[in-house]
């Protein structure tokens, strides 16, 4: 399948979301590191980003085989938990605008969802160049409230 301009393999058998989340985001959320998978990195791994935009949270998402990215502007603590959910509801949201399956990129059940430390430096490097681009849009738009999400 060809996701993006990019080659996807969905052919493995877990095809449970693995989530990467960066330490500030792992503390928002109130992980215990005892609860995080070690997992071999893949390319079916989706990474997880805390921003802090005109004082509000933010999170940004990133399929790692795909680059697909999904930006959650304004979240509340309260909607950080349980993560699976957010994570879930936002992919979904993201994957169907694009006239794909829910399920194109994992199994999106919130209690499926796990959570690992983040594994691959591109995907970080691409995730901070898209919360620059975040950053602009947001400025350019006039605030946090009138930015266009998608």
């Amino acid at each position: 399948m060809e996701i993006g301009g990019r080659a996807v393999d969905l052919t493995h058998d877990d095809h449970r979301v693995l989530v990467r989340c960066t330490t500030r985001l792992l503390k928002a959320i109130g992980t215990p590191t005892a609860s995080l998978v070690d997992v071999t990195h893949s390319d079916q791994d989706w990474y997880a980003s805390l921003l802090w935009l005109s004082g509000r949270k933010c999170i940004l998402l990133t399929h790692a085989g795909t680059l697909f990215s999904v930006f959650v502007p304004g979240v509340r603590a309260v909607d950080l938990r349980p993560f699976g959910r957010l994570v879930g509801r936002a992919i979904e949201t993201a994957l169907r605008s694009q006239g794909l399956a829910a399920s194109t990129l994992g199994d999106l059940e919130p209690e499926r969802v796990r959570r690992a430390r983040t594994a691959d430096r591109s995907v970080l490097g691409w995730m901070n160049d898209l919360a620059l681009h975040c950053r602009y849009a947001m400025a350019d738009s006039g605030g946090l409230d009138q930015v266009d999400a998608d």
